[in-house]
């Protein structure tokens, strides 16, 4: 009786696994190195966004003193208007008994206009300072969203990258990496 071809079937079955595990494992190191990537770069994408906000609240909180000053000084530049006015009344009453007004009435009069002038000044320059520190805080907060809504592509993309492991799935990894560079794309734009 001839021989029967003998057919290792053990070792078959072996190079089979083999097979699999080498293709499988590339793929899996692929979708591991992309997700390391996008970990790496939500992360820093994470911090920008967060120095970004504070940054924001910093201006805000700076605007908001900056307002409470010029407040004050348009509060004071009134006071001093008030108080010229009362110098012209008391003018107006000594001319009234048909007698001349002290010089001291007139000199305070001047006083008070050029304090108050004076006043306006600061206010102004406040007033632009605050608008300044405004904008800013404006321009932050736009840049702030860029970084945060990168951080959320990234997030995405990891999680399909997790899914694609999972399955092997390769265009569920291609989805990923479109996340992914979308997220670096809008990340570059808010470093711009």
């Amino acid at each position: 009786m001839p021989e029967e071809p003998e057919v290792d079937i053990d070792r078959l079955h072996e190079e089979i696994h083999e097979e699999v595990a080498r293709e499988g494992g590339l793929l899996l190191k692929a979708i591991a190195l992309t997700t390391a990537l996008f970990a790496a770069l939500a992360a820093v994408a994470a911090l920008r966004a967060g120095g970004s906000i504070n940054e924001v609240l910093v201006l805000k909180t700076e605007a908001t003193g900056l307002q409470a000053e010029v407040s004050d000084q348009w509060a004071a530049y009134q006071a001093k208007g008030i108080k010229s006015g009362l110098q012209e009344a008391a003018a107006s009453a000594w001319i009234a008994l048909g007698k001349a007004p002290p010089p001291s009435i007139d000199s305070e009069r001047k006083r008070y206009a050029r304090e108050q002038a004076d006043l306006a000044r600061v206010a102004h320059a406040k007033e632009h300072e605050r608008d300044e520190k405004n904008v800013e805080a404006g321009r932050l907060l736009h840049q702030h969203h860029r970084f945060a809504n990168s951080v959320a592509l990234f997030q995405v993309a990891i999680a399909l990258g997790a899914v694609a492991a999972l399955t092997r799935i390769k265009p569920v990894w291609y989805g990923s990496i479109a996340l992914g560079l979308s997220g670096a794309a809008l990340f570059l734009m808010a470093l711009a």
